[in-house]
């Protein structure tokens, strides 16, 4: 499988983001990636859009549904949002869509901070193997892996992707 480079899927992202938050009379949104992945392709997107604003950064260990299976990653980094959530209008980023639950528990510690005016979901990747009704609002590209097969975004520069194969048990 050939994958796409981050580097030709970003200023098409770019450009649809830009033209998606216009057409909804959003100006000025606040951009958040969630760790790490996310965070790599939020400050890329903001480059791309030549914006310095102040990035906000989400790590949803504590809120994913699998914390009591998976139990406390090594790398658990605090979140941080140096803007109010309250009726802002946001721009929520992550790399790879698999199943959503990542998103859900982005979207459930975001409104312990505040209740946002709107939440926009860009993700760089959607594997089309969703497991909750969440779809990204814009994104990079849709592929679909073999079973047993993961894609994950190495950065933070260059981005580019590496495609594993799960060991079988």
């Amino acid at each position: 499988m050939t994958l796409p480079s981050p580097a030709e899927l970003l200023p098409k992202m770019a450009g649809d983001l830009q033209h998606y938050l216009q057409a909804r009379g959003i100006h000025n949104p606040y951009f958040i990636g969630i760790h790490s992945g996310g965070v790599w392709v939020a400050q890329a997107l903001l480059e791309q859009l030549g914006r310095d604003d102040a990035l906000g950064t989400l790590d949803v260990s504590f809120y994913r549904d699998d914390f009591s299976q998976n139990g406390l990653h090594p790398l658990v980094r605090p979140s941080a949002l140096p803007f109010s959530v309250d009726e802002q209008h946001l721009v929520l980023i992550d790399d790879v869509l698999m199943s959503g639950r990542t998103i859900r528990a982005a979207l459930n510690e975001l409104f312990d901070y505040g209740r946002p005016a709107s939440v926009t979901l860009v993700c760089m990747l959607d594997l089309n193997a969703h497991e909750l009704p969440i779809r990204p609002d814009i994104v990079g590209a849709t592929l679909s892996l073999p079973e047993g097969e993961r894609i994950k975004l190495l950065g933070p520069t260059p981005l580019s992707f590496e495609l594993k194969s799960l060991a079988s048990h």
